[in-house]
């Protein structure tokens, strides 16, 4: 699998840290790990296990403890530290880090950055950053909508009317996220993040008329940079004698990035009104999140209906 970057330039203006020291190599530096660690063990010599791709964090708890340090035991704890090459040591809360780190981070020439945020608050936005930039991705040709607050997926063959199903969800409140080309991003087990190409971002193809830029057409309210995929819908034309789902009991599933999502296929011919279905799919789909499905309760009914008729016969 392509293992995906970072600069650490970029991660440093994303999360607004000051640079104590810059390293020669600064500019080149790239992040490849989105784990944060806190070298409490690491300074006392403890080096088993340690990972030196990763942003380093010094906070509160390390700092009283390279406080009741010598300054030749923190010449030895740094020096030893620092020949690692990390990418960056991170001194968080505003502390002042001792003239020693400075001193052995300029020898082994690694760039040490300071903060003013808390230390724990600091290290969930650099992982939650550094997680969204190094996620693995896949780019799937489709149109990517939030519509009621589901992220819904639409794919199918070119010409089937996704883009103008994207185009009147739009005009009814919704917003467009992606259309011909969406970014997946796995930024958890379980769970996918689409946008769109920055190249085609809130750009729409309409066949006939063009190419329109949805937010100049309908302002900002329509567009999105990003939201989660809760849906796949596959639209398809639809073909008389073909068997579709009526009920909605089947469970369909598709594994986008080795994560499952709950799939429908929506025939389409004129007449339907594809924006309407795809309003509905989201709220009912939204319902079987929260506990509610309507086809079964549907089925159940149906069920205890027959039996109450059984019995009543004998």
């Amino acid at each position: 699998m392509y293992q995906y970057t970072v600069p650490l330039k970029q991660i440093v203006e994303e999360a607004e840290l000051k640079i104590l020291y810059k390293a020669s190599d600064y500019e080149n530096i790239r992040l490849i790990v989105a784990d944060v660690t806190r070298p409490a063990l690491n300074l006392i010599g403890f080096m088993e296990h340690f990972e030196p791709m990763r942003l380093q964090v010094i906070g509160m708890v390390e700092h009283s403890f390279l406080s009741r340090m010598t300054p030749e035991e923190r010449y030895v704890a740094f020096d030893r530290f620092f020949s690692y090459k990390i990418p960056a040591l991170v001194y968080t809360r505003g502390l002042t880090p001792p003239e020693e780190l400075v001193q052995m981070a300029k020898k082994h020439n690694v760039t040490v950055l300071t903060s003013t945020h808390p230390t724990a608050g600091l290290m969930a936005n650099l992982i939650q950053s550094l997680s969204s930039h190094l996620a693995p991705r896949v780019t799937r040709h489709g149109v990517l909508v939030e519509v009621y607050g589901e992220g819904l997926l639409l794919l199918g063959e070119s010409g089937v009317g996704k883009s103008e199903a994207a185009v009147e969800l739009v005009k009814r409140g919704h917003r467009l996220i992606a259309d011909d080309a969406v970014e997946i991003k796995q930024v958890a087990p379980n769970i996918l993040v689409g946008n769109a190409p920055e190249l085609i971002r809130h750009y729409v193809e309409l066949r006939g008329i063009g190419v329109t830029n949805v937010a100049q057409l309908f302002g900002m309210g329509a567009i999105k940079e990003s939201t989660n995929i809760d849906l796949i819908i596959n639209i398809t034309p639809w073909k008389d004698g073909e068997v579709y789902d009526r009920l909605g009991l089947e469970n369909n599933e598709e594994e986008i990035l080795d994560v499952k999502l709950p799939s429908i296929t929506i025939p389409v011919k004129p007449g339907r009104n594809l924006a309407v279905i795809l309003e509905v799919a989201a709220m009912n789909n939204r319902q079987k999140k929260m506990g509610y499905n309507a086809a079964q309760e549907f089925t159940n009914q149906i069920n205890r209906h027959f039996e109450e008729s059984m019995a009543n016969r004998f």
